[in-house]
C-alpha cells in the first residue's frame, strides 16, 4: 500500500476535462473547490477497494473485525470498519438470500458467482469539496480499478445513501463500477460521520480520526458554528448533547446534492486524467485525455444517493452523464399536481408529497403501529385516531397510513419503520429550517441514551470508532420537554397527555412546522410557530426536483412497498412530473418491483413478503451502460415486475424468485399517456 498526497497547484474552476480554447495542449487543472487530495494504492490483496482486504467471506462475518486499540483505532482500521458496516447496510448479507450466489462481491460483472473473494486492485483518492472556509466540507472520493481501460473508459458515481459517509454506497453503484473497469466517483453529500461532542470540544477528520476542534481547524468533517462561550452554555445546560452534520451544518446539505454529485464527476476526470494524460510540454502538467465526450459516464446510487443522481441530471448543464439508474431514489417532485398517477385504472388517493410531509405524518403514527400503546392511546384523545382498544386502534392507524399514500403492500413493514421515520423526520426539520444544534426546535434534541431512555454520554471508544460505525444520523431524538425530565423519545411523557406517549407534543410540532397549520385542530399558525414553518417549508422547497431530465437516458427502479419512501410520492410521482415537463421527449423508464422494499435486510426478516432489490439496481445499471455505450440500444421498459418470495429464510433466494427484465412486458407494462402513468395492480 502506498500513500502519498498530490500537490494542489493549479487551483483554477471548472471539470478536469473541460476545453480552454487558448491552450493547444488542453492542460488538466483542477477544480477550485478542490482541498489537498490524499491518495492510497490498494494491492487487491491484503487491502483493496471493495472490501478492504475482507474479501466476500469478511463482509459477511459475524461481527466487524476489532480494533488493536479501540480508543485509538488506525485510520486503515477505520476506513476497513466503515467499509464492512456500509457494504452489510445496504444488503441483505444472508447466503439464503442470495450473498455469494446471485449478489457480492465475488459474483462477476456478467451476474456468474466465483470462487473468488471479490477483492479489487487500484488506488482512492479523497479530497473536501469546499470554499476555503471549512465551513462545508463535502467529502468527494474516487475509485479507479486496476482494470480501467482508457479505450473503454466509464465512470460511475456512488453518492452515499442516506446521511452515511463516504463509503455509504460502497455496496451498491461502488460495487458495480469495480466490477465493471469504471472509476467509480462518490460523495458524502454533506452529511456523513461528522459527529461533534460537547464535553472535550471534538470533531471527526477526513480519515475517520478525531482531534479537538482546535486542532482539526479546517480539516474538520463538522464543527457546530458555535462561539465558545455559546458551547459552554449549551453543554452546562444539557450535558451529553451531540451535534451532527446533516441536523446541523446550517446548510441544508439537500439542496447541493445535484451539485455535489457533478463535482464528484468533475473530480473523477480530473484524477482520471492526471492518472493517464500524458505530459505536457512543461513537463510537469498532464494534457486532457479523458473528456465526458470519450468516457461513459453513469449517475447511480440508491435512496438518498439516487434522488442526488437524478437532480444532478436534471442540473448537468456541461454534458457530464450520458445516462441514470437508480434504485429507490428520495425526490420530491417540485408539484403534486398537473399529473395523474393511476393503479389498475384508479387515480392513487395521494402523490407527489414532501419527505418530512409525509416522514412526519408517518413519525405520528408508526409507532403506534408498532405496538405503542400511550401513543395509540394519545392520539385516541387528540382526535387523531380512532379505535376502543390497542388492535383497533392499530388497525386505524395502518387505514390512515394507506389513505396518506402508502401501498397496503407495505404494511407488513409499517412497524418496523418507526425508528427509521422519526429519525429522518427529527433530522430535516433541524436541515431544512437550518437549526442550531442549540435551538431544540419542538423540544428535541440527539444523544447517547441507556435502555431506561437517560441521556448517558458516548464512551471514548464509542466515539474513537463512530466514523466506521455510526449511519450519519447519530444518537437517539431526546425529548427535552418530557414531563419529569428529558428522556429519548421512546420513555418521554408529553406534558399535554400524561403518559408515556414517545413525546407525541414534540412530534405534533414537528408535524406543524412541516405543513404549516397546526397538527391537531388544523388552524393556520401564528407567531413564533409561524416563523420556524416558515424557514422548515423553505428549505423543503430548496430540495425539490423539477422533473427535466433533458432526453437524459434514466431507469428508475423502485419496490412497490417501500414503507420509508411510499412510491406515490416519490418514484411515480416523479415520472409522473417528467411527463408533465418532457412529454414525449422523455427517455425515463420506470421499473416497479413488486414485494420489494426499502431495506433489504427485511427480506430476511419477512421471507414470505419480501425479496431483495438490489439485484434489479445490477440490472438496470447493465441496461444503462448498454445505452450509453449504443444510443441504438433501448432501455427496457416501464413495467412491473412480478417476484416470487420465499417459504421461509431457510429456503435459497434464486433467479426464479427475481425473475430479469422483460423486453415485451404485455400486461405488465405501466405506461404515460400525456401526463398519466398508469400502473398495473
Amino acid at each position: 500500500m502506498r500513500i502519498y498526497v498530490l500537490a494542489a497547484t493549479l487551483l483554477i474552476a471548472g471539470c478536469g476535462s473541460s476545453h480552454h480554447g487558448s491552450d493547444p495542449e488542453n492542460i488538466n487543472t483542477m477544480p477550485s473547490y478542490l482541498g489537498g487530495i490524499t491518495s492510497t494504492t490498494y494491492d487487491g490483496s491484503t487491502d483493496d477497494l471493495l472490501t478492504a482486504g475482507l474479501g466476500k467471506t469478511g463482509l459477511a462475518a459475524a461481527s466487524a473485525p476489532l480494533y488493536a486499540d479501540a480508543n485509538n483505532p488506525t485510520p486503515r482500521e477505520l476506513r476497513r470498519n466503515a467499509i464492512f458496516n456500509n457494504y452489510r447496510a445496504v444488503l441483505d448479507i444472508a447466503a439464503n438470500s442470495g450473498y455469494g450466489t446471485l449478489y457480492g462481491p465475488n459474483v462477476n460483472a456478467a451476474g456468474v458467482a466465483t470462487s473468488d473473494e471479490g477483492k479489487v486492485a487500484g488506488t482512492e483518492y479523497l479530497a473536501y469539496a469546499d470554499d476555503g472556509s471549512g465551513k462545508f466540507n463535502v467529502t468527494l472520493m474516487v475509485q479507479v480499478p486496476s482494470t480501467f481501460e482508457v479505450a473503454n473508459a466509464c465512470i460511475v458515481t456512488g453518492v452515499s445513501s442516506g446521511s452515511r459517509g463516504i463509503y455509504g454506497a460502497i455496496g451498491s453503484a461502488g460495487e458495480w463500477g469495480l466490477k465493471n473497469k469504471c472509476a467509480v466517483a462518490y460523495a458524502d453529500k454533506g452529511g456523513g460521520i461528522g459527529l461533534y461532542t460537547f464535553d472535550d470540544d471534538s470533531v471527526n477528520l477526513q480519515n475517520g480520526q478525531r482531534a479537538t476542534r482546535t486542532a482539526a481547524g479546517k480539516n474538520a468533517i463538522f464543527a457546530p458554528l458555535l462561539s465558545d462561550a455559546e458551547r459552554a452554555a449549551f453543554a452546562s445546560a444539557y450535558p451529553d448533547r451531540i451535534a451532527f452534520k446533516h441536523a446541523h451544518s446550517l446548510q441544508n446539505p439537500e439542496k447541493d446534492w445535484g451539485r455535489v454529485t457533478l463535482q464528484a464527476l468533475e473530480f473523477a476526470f480530473y484524477v482520471l486524467n492526471e492518472k493517464y494524460g500524458v505530459l505536457a510540454s512543461d513537463n510537469k502538467s498532464r494534457v486532457v485525455r479523458l473528456t465526458p465526450e470519450n468516457t461513459v459516464t453513469i449517475a447511480s446510487s440508491i435512496s438518498n444517493g439516487g434522488g442526488a443522481a437524478l437532480l444532478a441530471a436534471e442540473q448537468d448543464s456541461k454534458g457530464l452523464i450520458d445516462a441514470v439508474a437508480v434504485t429507490e431514489p428520495q425526490i420530491q417532485p417540485n408539484k403534486s399536481s398537473g399529473y395523474t398517477v393511476r393503479q389498475g385504472g384508479a387515480a392513487v388517493v395521494s402523490q407527489g408529497r414532501a419527505l418530512l410531509d409525509y416522514s412526519s405524518y408517518a413519525a405520528l403514527y408508526q409507532p403506534c403501529i408498532a405496538g405503542a400503546a400511550g401513543r395509540c392511546e394519545a392520539l385516541v384523545a387528540k382526535g387523531l385516531l380512532n379505535g376502543v382498544d390497542l388492535a383497533a386502534r392499530q388497525a386505524n392507524a395502518k387505514a390512515r397510513m394507506v389513505a396518506y399514500g402508502w401501498q397496503p403492500e407495505a404494511e407488513v413493514l409499517q412497524g418496523a419503520h418507526a425508528l427509521t421515520n422519526i429519525l429522518v423526520a427529527v433530522t430535516y426539520m433541524n436541515a431544512y429550517g437550518r437549526f442550531n444544534v442549540t435551538d431544540r426546535v419542538c423540544g428535541f434534541s440527539f444523544a447517547n441514551v441507556d435502555a431506561s431512555g437517560a441521556v448517558v454520554p458516548f464512551t471514548a471508544a464509542a466515539r474513537a470508532g463512530g466514523f466506521a460505525a455510526f449511519s450519519g444520523i447519530i444518537g437517539t431524538p431526546v425529548y427535552e420537554e418530557s414531563s419529569g425530565g428529558a428522556k429519548a423519545y421512546t420513555a418521554a411523557i408529553s406534558p399535554s397527555t400524561g403518559v408515556m406517549d414517545q413525546g407525541l407534543d414534540g412530534f405534533l410540532c414537528l408535524r406543524s412546522l412541516a405543513t404549516g397549520v397546526d397538527a391537531v385542530t388544523g388552524a393556520a399558525l401564528t407567531g413564533n410557530m409561524a416563523a420556524l414553518s416558515t424557514r422548515v417549508r423553505a428549505g423543503m422547497q430548496e430540495a425539490q426536483a423539477t422533473g427535466n431530465l433533458h432526453g437524459k437516458p434514466v431507469i428508475i427502479v423502485s419496490g412497490r412497498s417501500d414503507a420509508l419512501l411510499p412510491v406515490n410520492h416519490a418514484s411515480r410521482a416523479y415520472v409522473g412530473l417528467n411527463a408533465a415537463v418532457e412529454g414525449a421527449g422523455s427517455k425515463l423508464r420506470y421499473i416497479e418491483v413488486l414485494n420489494a422494499n426499502h431495506f433489504d435486510l427485511y427480506s430476511s426478516v419477512f421471507p414470505q413478503s419480501i425479496v431483495p432489490l438490489h439485484a434489479y439496481l445490477f440490472r438496470a445499471l447493465d441496461a444503462a451502460y448498454a445505452t450509453a455505450r449504443n444510443s441504438a440500444v433501448a432501455l427496457p421498459p416501464s413495467q412491473v415486475v412480478r417476484t416470487q418470495p420465499r417459504a421461509s429464510a431457510d429456503v435459497p433466494m434464486t433467479l426464479f424468485n427475481l425473475p430479469a427484465l422483460s423486453p415485451s412486458p404485455g400486461a405488465d407494462a405501466i405506461t404515460v399517456s400525456g401526463t398519466t402513468v398508469n400502473i398495473p395492480n
